[in-house]
């Protein structure tokens, strides 16, 4: 059997959601081809064994989560004899190794390219897209410049770091982006610190907001359109689902309209566009994929304006996984079922494993 490392939780906002998608994984890999290891990682950094029990019988409302672990059960992954081993921290012995790893930790060091360096230095195949493809996708003033450089589309911005914060003017701004606006942490996940811009008050206020989660922030234009997604999949030949849509109930998609209020959004499946807007959707995706060095999965964000212009939002390098996250879904209505899409996803890993490792021995 496969002994598939499957990693969640995490240093992130969004620990709750990996825990939420690490149980939908859990409940449908197939348990007579997958040996499953799961390393629950918690707020603090902490890496433990844990059990599929303890994961399955989490509660469906990120708010109701509280994970935790024994302290016996801490353990580190470290490299060893040019493989992989988990070492139990309090008497040390070798508990076993990993083959592959499917990491869902989403945003901060899960999504954004550390992990994924460290799974390199333990040889050890793993879900997604690599180093460069990770950081890039966590990155949107990176990913803005790279498809600008693809020519496609993108809502007009700006980026500031916090030793320009003084230099954060709102006539100046609003001079450039109009009203309302929205600022972002430059590298965070599911609409975690963004906020809409109405006014001068809400403008400073929520630009100290966005800095509590990043160095930078990013302060785009408002685009009025559809909220349009595309599920991407493949190393080179890739697969573009049949778009989805988000039509937000709250003022915008936020964290809360996603995870918590079960009448935040209602979701579209597939999109009701005209063929030739899904086919520009579909290969708009594959092209942002390929530009932004993507690799295994990504879901694609697009806002579809009423002149038919196409912008995109942003891309999501390891997207939820819940039970009512749009990626599998948007799979599934393309032919490729839940427990089909995990192994798709862990081959195309051993793939570029494979690909990466004849060119090591050839460098």
């Amino acid at each position: 059997m496969i002994k598939l490392g499957l990693l969640f939780g995490g240093k992130t906002a969004e620990h709750e959601i990996s825990v939420l998608s690490a149980k939908s994984i859990a409940n449908a890999v197939d348990k007579n081809k997958y040996d499953l290891i799961l390393i629950w990682i918690d707020k603090n950094g902490n890496w433990f064994l844990t059990d599929f029990e303890t994961l399955t019988n989490q509660p469906e409302n990120p708010k109701e989560i509280n994970y935790s672990a024994s302290d016996n059960n801490q353990v580190a992954l470290i490299p060893y004899n040019n493989n992989n081993a988990i070492i139990n921290i309090s008497d040390k012995k070798i508990l076993g190794n990993l083959d592959v790893v499917f990491c869902i930790i989403h945003g901060t060091l899960g999504e954004d390219g550390a992990l994924q360096g460290y799974f390199r230095v333990l040889n050890l195949p793993f879900v997604g897209p690599d180093i460069l493809g990770s950081a890039i996708g966590m990155d949107k003033e990176v990913t803005k410049k790279l498809l600008i450089h693809a020519n496609i589309n993108v809502a007009k911005y700006l980026v500031f770091s916090v030793y320009q914060k003084n230099e954060i003017l709102f006539n100046e701004i609003k001079q450039y982006l109009g009203l309302p606006m929205f600022v972002k942490p430059v590298a965070a996940g599911s609409s975690v610190g963004v906020y809409k811009i109405k006014n001068e008050k809400d403008f400073y206020q929520y630009v100290d907001a966005a800095f509590k989660f990043d160095n930078r922030i990013i302060i785009e234009e408002f685009i009025d359109g559809r909220e349009i997604e595309c599920a991407v999949l493949g190393n080179n030949n890739l697969i573009a689902s049949v778009p989805g849509e988000i039509i937000p109930q709250h003022e915008f998609y936020s964290y809360e309209a996603k995870y918590i209020d079960e009448n935040g959004a209602i979701l579209k499946m597939p999109a009701d566009l005209p063929e030739n807007i899904k086919e520009k959707v579909k290969t708009t995706a594959k092209l942002a994929f390929k530009a932004l060095h993507c690799e295994g999965l990504a879901r694609v964000d697009f806002f579809l304006k009423k002149n038919d212009e196409l912008i995109l939002n942003e891309i999501n390098t390891l997207p939820g996984f819940t039970k009512i996250s749009m990626y599998p879904k948007l799979m599934e209505l393309s032919g490729i079922q839940y427990s089909e899409l995990i192994n798709k996803l862990i081959e195309l890993a051993f793939e570029r494993y494979i690909r990466e490792n004849e060119i090591s021995k050839n460098s």
